[in-house]
């Protein structure tokens, strides 16, 4: 809220100021019934998430929860931690809580900002005086000084911070801002099929950017980009979608020699259907044209030798000579099924109709 007060101005708005300015700490520092913002709201998805220890700091005190919350703001109102207005987080309320951390909330305090005949009102939670101005939608210019006074008239301004900005004819303006951050979807075959797990939050970034600026008649009238700078970059936020399926009782027999061939519960259904793509999970399987063999298709057969002298018979030892053939060359099963679901050009390997031989 901005005020440009006269002298009139000052004695009544700031009359209420005075009224009630005994119970603005006690509202900001004692609320007890939470409320979600509407943006905080629609940040609350579907998303699969674990519990964590999240630390609140608030009001003088330490509260620490276990939480299953899907962001900071989901959090507060979950901890019955109210934000008035003016009040800020650190993380902001849509951060998406995926570890142990700690939320620092800072409380919106009374500040008067006085430019020129210009006096402003504001209850904030800006840490410095230019993000108070700001707050206070007063632009302060490069070579612009704004200092803290002294509060001299208590009975009409209450308890505030005031600050006076001194204009030095400044022409040119500095200004940061953030830089949203991407979201990646990825698979994830450890995840059940369906479900989404967040596996890293996003970072926003941050810009900074200095413009020329001109005046006509002392009005502000064009900006001109002079530089810019990226001081923070941003980290996308990385959601896997879950492809694990209940196996199949079809495919019982087939996971049990995939278990003992050293595959993980994670890895189980990329290995299968990768084995039942090749071969049908079948032992002796051989493609009439090129000679390929066994579960895997090894070409020619014999290389699955170097897994035991049984490779032609025992299906744990083809999937073994399967497994260290995927993860030599992709990286691993789920990299491996990754790979024959793309077309064209998967990581420099061309994919000729999903067949990698």
């Amino acid at each position: 809220m901005r005020l440009p007060l006269d002298k009139r101005q000052l004695l009544l708005g700031l009359a209420g100021v005075l009224a009630i300015g005994g119970v603005f700490g006690a509202l900001a520092r004692f609320s007890t019934r939470a409320r979600a913002t509407d943006e905080t709201s629609e940040q609350i998805s579907s998303v699969e998430q674990a519990e964590h220890f999240v630390t609140f700091y608030v009001d003088g005190r330490k509260l620490t929860v276990k939480t299953a919350a899907v962001t900071v703001g989901e959090a507060l109102s979950r901890a019955n931690i109210t934000l008035n207005e003016g009040d800020k987080t650190d993380p902001g309320v849509s951060e998406q809580i995926t570890s142990d951390f700690n939320i620092n909330v800072y409380r919106a305090q009374p500040v008067m900002i006085i430019d020129g005949a210009t006096h402003s009102f504001i209850m904030t939670a800006a840490g410095d005086a230019k993000s108070a101005a700001a707050d206070a939608g007063l632009i302060v210019y490069d070579g612009d000084e704004i200092v803290p006074i002294r509060n001299a008239n208590f009975r009409e301004i209450g308890d505030a911070t005031v600050y006076q900005i001194t204009r030095n004819g400044g022409r040119l303006l500095t200004l940061e801002t953030d830089i949203p951050y991407e979201t990646k979807n990825v698979r994830d075959s450890a995840v059940a099929e369906g479900k989404e797990v967040i596996k890293e939050a996003g970072e926003v970034g941050r810009m900074k950017q200095v413009y020329q600026v001109n005046f006509v008649n002392g009005v502000e009238a064009e900006r001109i980009l002079v530089s810019e700078e990226v001081i923070k970059e941003p980290v996308a936020r990385v959601v896997a979608t879950g492809t694990l399926q209940s196996i199949r009782p079809e495919w019982s027999q087939c996971a049990e020699w995939v278990k003992q061939a050293g595959v993980s519960d994670a890895n189980l259904e990329a290995a299968l259907t990768l084995i039942y793509h090749e071969s049908g999970c079948r032992v002796t399987a051989t493609n009439a044209s090129s000679g390929a063999y066994g579960i895997p298709q090894s070409l020619p057969g014999n290389k699955m030798a170097s897994m035991g002298a049984d490779w032609e018979t025992n299906p744990v030892t083809q999937i073994k000579w399967m497994a260290q053939y995927v993860t030599k060359r992709y990286g691993g099963w789920q990299e491996a099924l990754d790979f024959w679901w793309c077309t064209g050009e998967c990581r420099g390997v061309k994919n000729k109709g999903g067949h990698w031989y």
